[in-house]
């Protein structure tokens, strides 16, 4: 029994050597996959592991610098495009690549038609379930082609049977894009939607952490029936000013509430907004039935209310929130007893 086998079809020599494990084509080492399962397997893997867009990214550069390996290697040993060009069609065809023609070929304007009918990408694609045309060819023939005219190319797809035509077929003509240009865009797009996502992440956040700032940062808290209390807490700007006066009218209609006291003690900055809104919830709160009660002036913000001018004579002011309480009730006739 030999070890040593060699064929020759449709002019591509095939040999083997068992004894060394070593198979080669057109005098190079190969290895066969099987198209449906273990090559399959190989490209699920990629996508699966970088995503689709980017394996398919991949799979165009490989295809791309592929191709320039095999026009260098004709161009050493066969020399002439011409002569390249005629016989790659034979060679792809023999190595299972598919059925290649080369339908339009223009040396000046550096620009080809190739069709590639039952490519292995295809049934790969195929046997993927996909409907898009691969890259890897497409990108392989842009990488031959720009060795041999020596200026870059590109392609665009003019069909594609992974779509449903017979054969696919690409245009490639001369172009400023390239595999590394391809790179770049993918990684600044890549980029922007990460961004993207994340303005969006903290904008949302954002959002509910101001509606949960809103909720409890001025809690209305019933003490009885007849009594509640506003928690006055932080620094009031125009916005924020505007939302507790609107929030606290809305809900005094529903406690039916006397008196409204109003803990000032929590407040950690004293300004026009802050003044004008004291203001207008005592006011608003009067025509609506409900006597304020001001509690925890700070010597600031008392400062503050004496050079405003605002005029506070029949308005009750107490230095704590216990006081307060023991204000609104003694007004209604009531009082806490102690046991």
């Amino acid at each position: 029994m030999t070890d040593r086998y060699s064929i020759n079809v449709n002019g591509s020599s095939f040999d083997w050597n068992l004894k060394q494990a070593a198979y080669h084509f057109e005098g190079d080492e190969v290895v066969l996959f099987w198209i449906n399962t273990a090559f399959k397997t190989f490209l699920d893997s990629i996508e699966e592991i970088s995503g689709e867009n980017a394996a398919r990214l991949v799979l165009e550069t490989a295809g791309y610098r592929t191709g320039e390996i095999v026009s260098d290697f004709y161009r050493r040993s066969i020399g002439k495009t011409e002569d390249i060009l005629k016989s790659l069609p034979n060679t792809y065809v023999t190595a299972g690549w598919g059925k290649t023609t080369i339908d339009v070929l223009s040396y000046d304007e550096c620009r080809a038609v190739v069709r590639i009918e039952n490519g292995w990408e295809y049934k790969v694609n195929k046997a993927q379930g996909k409907t898009v045309e691969g890259s890897f060819l497409a990108g392989h023939w842009a990488g031959v082609l720009s060795g041999l005219f020596g200026k870059t190319v590109w392609y665009r797809v003019l069909k594609s049977q992974t779509s449903g035509d017979p054969y696919s077929e690409f245009e490639f003509s001369p172009s400023g894009i390239t595999p590394q240009r391809n790179i770049r865009s993918l990684i600044q797009e890549q980029e922007r939607a990460d961004m993207l996502a994340l303005e969006q992440s903290v904008a949302k956040r954002t959002a509910d952490l101001v509606d949960l700032v809103k909720e409890i940062s001025s809690p209305i808290i019933p003490v009885l029936d007849n009594i509640i209390v506003l928690a006055m807490i932080g620094r009031y700007d125009e916005a924020r000013a505007e939302e507790l006066l609107t929030k606290t009218l809305s809900n005094l209609p529903e406690y039916k509430a006397t008196f409204l006291i109003l803990d000032l003690t929590a407040i950690s900055q004293v300004d026009e907004f802050t003044i004008d809104l004291l203001q207008k919830l005592v006011q608003a709160s009067a025509l609506l039935g409900t006597s304020c009660i001001l509690v925890g002036i700070s010597p600031e913000l008392s400062m503050k209310i004496v050079s405003s001018r605002y005029q506070m004579q029949n308005i009750p002011c107490l230095s704590t929130l216990k006081h307060g309480i023991h204000y609104a009730l003694a007004q209604e006739g009531l009082h806490i007893s102690r046991k």
